[in-house]
């Protein structure tokens, strides 16, 4: 995740992670959410698993604002960059299979945002 996202030190991913997982966990449900918390460190898979409660999925223009509003000194240009380097580094955990699960959760765009953009 530092190296992918070219953060400054551990803290700075580790921040940005944290954010990104608990808004991303607030959008995926049953089987495909642990299947992808298993994936991931403990810290990191307790923060999916206990994500940000969500009355509404975000679309992904939503989901980028909200991350930049929960990263202290972000925009959404930096959270656009904070949210590829999240997702993208999840999804390389997973199977095609799984991360195929996931975008099915999600509205559509999120497949631009992790990094595996679909044909129209």
């Amino acid at each position: 995740m530092q190296e992918r996202g070219e953060y400054e030190t551990p803290e700075d991913a580790d921040r940005v992670a944290r954010v990104v997982l608990a808004l991303l966990g607030a959008h995926l449900v049953g089987t495909v959410r642990a299947e992808l918390a298993a994936r991931l460190p403990e810290t990191y898979a307790l923060i999916l698993l206990n994500p940000l409660q969500a009355a509404e999925p975000l679309s992904p223009e939503r989901f980028v604002s909200a991350t930049a509003a929960w990263i202290e000194g972000a925009t959404e240009t930096t959270a656009l960059w904070d949210i590829g380097a999240v997702p993208s580094t999840a999804a390389g955990t997973a199977d095609g299979v799984l991360t195929r699960e996931v975008l099915l959760q999600l509205p559509p765009g999120y497949d631009v945002l992790f990094g595996h953009p679909q044909p129209a």
